[in-house]
């Protein structure tokens, strides 16, 4: 699956719904998380931030709490894609949407 994964990560990166990606890093999601300004982060990437400032990666506003969600229903979501995404790309009949 990995060596699957590693063939078709260019061609994913143009087929992944933008909701998936992280705006930090700009990465597929592996443990996202939702911020207190609503935004779902991934974890080591929002932690990180936090440890320099306290603000909004995507508005810079002041955030009052920097306490972490997990985003279960995006975890699930990410993973049903990219179960999908691989079954109909091994058939060669990925479609998005």
């Amino acid at each position: 699956r990995t060596a699957t994964w590693q063939r078709n990560s260019r061609r994913m990166a143009d087929d992944i719904p933008e909701d998936f990606m992280c705006t930090i890093t700009g990465e597929v999601f592996q443990d996202p998380v939702i911020a207190s300004d609503g935004h779902s982060y991934e974890r080591v990437a929002i932690e990180q931030w936090f440890q320099r400032r306290n603000t909004s990666p995507k508005t810079n506003e002041v955030l009052e709490s920097t306490v972490l969600v997990p985003n279960h229903t995006l975890r699930g979501a990410i993973e049903s894609f990219l179960e999908r995404f691989l079954r109909e790309l091994d058939r060669g009949s990925f479609t998005v949407g």
